[in-house]
């Protein structure tokens, strides 16, 4: 069974931070989802192997256990040396006794939609009490899983997608407020021949709002008076526009945070982030000589 190198499948560093992660992942993704490629098992397998890539490196519990076993398996496993050794030894930190001749037949090499190398690492082994002569006395359940997108308005509001199996058996996938790029929803026992179902959301990029967490960053545009003067201007939000004031003598690429209208926390109930909403001042254009006469003389009356 081949090493399975994480990093390099995502195109990032061994230092890379869960912020760098998430956005490799997003773009991968995006290029290889199979909506995109009908009918091409390359490209299925390539996005099987990101998803299973971002599943570990965005567990920092997961990481940290491939970082530490997944890298001394592919040096034994690069040197020649006998895999039952390896295993015998990572069995044994683990309080199992596991033999590498039976590894394929407990696995199944890699169902579930993940490799062999992955179940090894995280799947029946970790659920398992304990193994018997390369034998567990326990079997995780088997695991089918499929992608959903949605837009960011409705990861925002919640919602809803039916999916429907070829023997006329139906779902209806109900999306939380909040639910980001990543998120996984399990439904016991509800995927094809009884196994269970998980559905992992992808929320496409939104043309305004860039999404960090429950925040939201955007560009707001103002024009010269009102960053001179002050005023108040009217920014769209997702489901409302809301009045902005603007200071006076505000510069180009002042942030200004607008509290509670970015994402619902999908994990703090009702509380919700920020968006932070970047001025971009507009110069205007196309003046007409007694404008430009009227610069001219402010410029003057400055100097």
């Amino acid at each position: 069974m081949d090493y399975q190198d994480y990093y390099q499948l995502l195109g990032v560093s061994k230092t890379a931070d869960e912020k760098e992660i998430k956005k490799a992942y997003r773009n991968l993704a995006r290029k290889y989802h199979p909506d995109l490629h009908p009918d091409d098992e390359a490209a299925e397998k390539k996005f099987k192997e990101i998803n299973e890539a971002h599943e570990v490196l965005s567990d920092p519990e997961k990481r940290a256990q491939y970082d530490q076993f997944g890298s001394q398996w592919k040096q034994y496993q690069q040197g020649g040396g006998n895999p039952n050794d390896f295993w015998g030894q990572y069995g044994r930190q683990r309080g199992q006794q596991i033999n590498y001749e039976d590894l394929g037949s407990m696995f199944g090499g890699g169902g579930g939609g993940h490799s062999s190398f992955f179940d090894m690492l995280f799947g029946q082994m970790g659920g398992a009490q304990g193994m018997r002569g390369g034998q567990a006395r326990q079997q995780a359940p088997r695991k089918q899983e499929h992608t959903i997108q949605i837009s960011l308005e409705e990861a925002f509001n919640g919602a809803s997608r039916p999916l429907e199996w070829e023997d006329g058996r139906s779902l209806t996938i109900k999306i939380p407020r909040g639910a980001a790029t990543g998120s996984k929803l399990r439904f016991k026992g509800k995927g094809s021949g009884g196994s269970d179902l998980y559905i992992i959301i992808e929320v496409r990029d939104h043309p305004r709002y860039e999404r960090d967490g429950d925040d939201l960053y955007a560009d707001v545009k103002v024009d010269l008076y009102t960053a001179v003067l002050g005023g108040k201007i009217e920014v769209p939000t997702i489901g409302k526009t809301v009045k902005l004031t603007i200071p006076a003598g505000t510069d180009s690429g002042k942030v200004i945070r607008l509290r509670g209208l970015g994402m619902p926390s999908l994990k703090k109930g009702q509380e919700s982030g920020s968006i932070y909403a970047k001025i971009r001042v507009i110069t205007p254009k196309g003046l007409s000589d007694e404008e430009i006469s009227l610069f001219e003389q402010l410029r003057d009356f400055d100097g």
